[in-house]
């Protein structure tokens, strides 16, 4: 059963409605679990493309993924 498009936006209303409660200390500390989140659908995503790659293998497609963001960013180094 696919989700409506009525409550997609719905969900959508509600996670900013949360969003604009957050403190801004709230919204600092939510950077590292959002892009910790954004990582695990990227690796999802990376399992679904390549079905025969181990987890090394995720990690280090998402590694180079990640770099070329870097790149397109114009960030040299996050490390």
């Amino acid at each position: 059963m696919q989700p409506t498009q009525e409550l997609i936006d719905e969900l959508f209303r509600e996670r900013i409605l949360r969003a604009r409660e957050m403190s801004p200390d709230e919204k600092f500390f939510a950077g590292p679990e959002l892009f910790e989140r954004a990582c695990q659908i990227m690796a999802a995503g990376i399992r679904n493309q390549f079905p025969n790659a181990d987890e090394a293998q995720v990690a280090d497609i998402l590694e180079q993924r990640l770099q070329i963001v870097r790149r397109l960013d114009g960030v040299s180094d996050w490390q």
